[in-house]
């Protein structure tokens, strides 16, 4: 198996040689490819993967462009989409090629790519990791505790799922991640699906349904995950430092957040059961679920208020 890491960096020199060492202390035994799509960036980035490619000749394989994006088109879909394009030309000889999506703010374990190429081996499309924050950028106590409760939620969902529509090649226990920071895709589903969607926000989840409208196969293994900054000030709009904001200001309000009750996804989860039988069930859930009304947001998250705003 093939892989190359795609990773779009925009004024990231504060945090891409973290990334670049943690590639390098990867376990995987051949030497990890990596495109970089450096993009509308000001900084010395290029300095840094530079110095990375002479601390690490013959571990990492480092591919780096440039590009200045014309304001119009210099948002996230543009740039993850050049550097998973990138990594799609690095390997065109390739027979089972494997493009890794990951962000220029983590910092994955030393065994990432080893359970990336284990769970794609088992027959899969697409996998996803987990997201962790990263253990050194502690949280304060009323984040922790929201966190927490999230964690909670999105746990007794996947109950549910698993429990009224289980999917074989995605079985409990399994998290329920599957963004740019950590997710891995053939290069031949990548193609069929026409790349990257140019959006301004959304575009690893649009990608990712893109490719299960095609039929394509999702997993959540439970040892995959990468840990990531929760750093509010991002380089993407509406992406993971917006949500860290959002907590952050529930925290300091002493609120609990609301969520669609469970019997939504009960329901919700017989409705993709339903549609499972048919033969192209997988691709038509894809298809067929972005046009369904939003669920409510009925019920609020169980949060300990006592503590939750220290």
């Amino acid at each position: 198996m093939d892989l190359c890491v795609c990773i779009p960096a925009r004024n990231e020199a504060a945090r891409l040689a973290t990334l670049l060492d943690a590639l390098a202390t990867q376990t995987w035994s051949a030497p990890v490819v990596v495109a970089i799509a450096v993009n509308n960036t000001g900084d010395d980035s290029l300095a840094v993967i530079e110095a990375a490619g002479r601390r690490y000749a013959g571990r990492l394989m480092l591919h780096a462009r440039e590009v200045t994006f014309a304001p119009a088109q210099a948002h996230a879909g543009s740039a993850r989409r050049l550097a998973m394009d990138s990594g799609l030309a690095l390997l065109s000889a390739a027979d089972h090629g494997v493009l890794v999506s990951t962000d220029a703010d983590t910092r994955p374990p030393s065994d990432w790519l080893a359970n990336i190429a284990r769970a794609m081996s088992q027959g899969v499309d697409i996998v996803g990791g987990r997201i962790e924050i990263e253990e050194s950028e502690p949280l304060p106590d009323g984040v922790v505790q929201l966190k927490a409760a999230w964690d909670r939620y999105w746990q007794d969902v996947r109950a549910i799922e698993d429990a009224l529509d289980p999917l074989p090649w995605d079985p409990a226990p399994r998290h329920g991640d599957h963004t740019g920071a950590s997710l891995a895709i053939t290069t031949a589903l990548y193609r069929a699906c026409g790349g990257v969607p140019l959006l301004r926000t959304g575009e690893d989840r649009a990608l990712v349904n893109a490719a299960l409208a095609l039929g394509g196969r999702l997993a959540h293994p439970v040892d995959l995950f990468t840990r990531v900054s929760p750093r509010r000030d991002g380089r993407a709009e509406g992406g993971m430092a917006l949500a860290m904001q959002e907590l952050f200001e529930l925290a300091a309000r002493g609120e609990r957040p609301r969520a669609p009750g469970f019997e939504h996804w009960r329901e919700r989860a017989a409705w993709r059961r339903s549609l499972r039988t048919r033969p192209d069930g997988q691709a038509l859930i894809a298809r067929e679920e972005p046009l369904l009304a939003p669920m409510p947001y009925d019920m609020e998250l169980d949060v300990a208020l006592p503590d939750f705003a220290s």
